[in-house]
């Protein structure tokens, strides 16, 4: 079947629309960074650099380390960013874009997100590295596709479906998915494990109040942490895993998220050097990868 304009939609010089790249342009590994300016804090590394783009929020390089081709990229912030560009990298990869029909032979992407997160456990520090062996969505994203979902994440999923219903959110119909066990043994060693909560907004999604009242409080942070878990416990909050993971999934692609801890909600800490800690876990991540 041939695409539509109006749903794969193509700028003049042949680009997909909001990324502003074009098939080439793609390496088959990918690390996602929020921050536009990150992407050069990673790409410094590479041994070299073939293209840099930029369109909107989303700045693209590419290059290479010890051999190997690099992608990195920003989404923004929040999985209505992860919608975008998920979807257009895999479009990019798997649709012909001059015949506008779905490859017969599909590539499969790895994507690491590296980024920064609030911790829900005294003992995940202010500074610790954590992969999300699994993400909770409580945003939206995934509920508007078709998917399976795995034993061990129906589980999750219930077990905190009840903890909702308790504190009387029930507005949230949450959804989970897990990480690339391969990528999870290979580039997670010795790093700290948990479930990541992924939440719609940094202030009261989170349980931030400033002037507006959130309707999650202390209380509903400290029972999440709490929560029993076959193997896993919840570690912390930030705002793309769970689609990441959740998109990951629907296209066949292998994804981990790792996580630069800079907050601690518990003990209300925030990290006296981010930078530092953000550059070191940019460092591990990408000796992993081409090791």
């Amino acid at each position: 079947m041939q695409l539509p304009d109006s749903e794969l939609i193509i700028n003049p010089d042949g680009s997909i629309y909001h990324l502003n790249i074009l098939s080439e342009d793609v390496a088959k590994t990918i690390i996602f960074v929020g921050d536009p300016e990150r992407v050069a804090a990673v790409s410094k590394h590479f041994d070299t650099i073939e293209i840099k783009k930029q369109k909107r929020e989303f700045v693209t390089h590419t290059g290479t380390l010890k051999g190997k081709r690099i992608t990195v990229i920003s989404t923004g912030i929040s999985t209505d960013n992860i919608d975008i560009v998920l979807n257009e990298l895999d479009a990019l990869v798997n649709i012909d874009l001059k015949t506008r029909r779905i490859k017969k032979e599909l590539t499969q992407l790895d994507i690491v997100r590296i980024g920064t997160s609030g911790s829900m456990q005294k003992d995940v520090k202010v500074d610790d590295f954590l992969v999300s062996s699994f993400g909770v969505g409580m945003d939206s994203l995934m509920n508007f596709y078709e998917f399976e979902t795995t034993p061990r994440a129906a589980k999750i999923q219930s077990t905190f479906e009840k903890l909702l219903d308790e504190s009387l959110f029930s507005i949230v119909t949450p959804y989970v998915f897990p990480a690339n066990n391969v990528l999870l043994e290979k580039i997670g060693k010795g790093m700290k494990r948990g479930v990541t909560l992924t939440c719609p907004g940094f202030y009261a999604p989170q349980g931030r109040q400033l002037r507006a009242k959130s309707q999650i409080d202390v209380k509903f942070i400290k029972k999440t942490a709490k929560l029993k878990l076959v193997d896993n416990r919840f570690t912390n909050f930030e705002m793309e895993t769970a689609g990441i993971y959740g998109l990951a999934h629907v296209l066949g692609h292998r994804a981990l998220s790792c996580n630069a801890i800079l907050a601690n909600r518990i003990t209300n800490e925030f990290s006296q050097k981010p930078k530092k800690t953000v550059e070191k876990l940019i460092k591990t991540v990408l000796k992993r990868l081409v090791d």
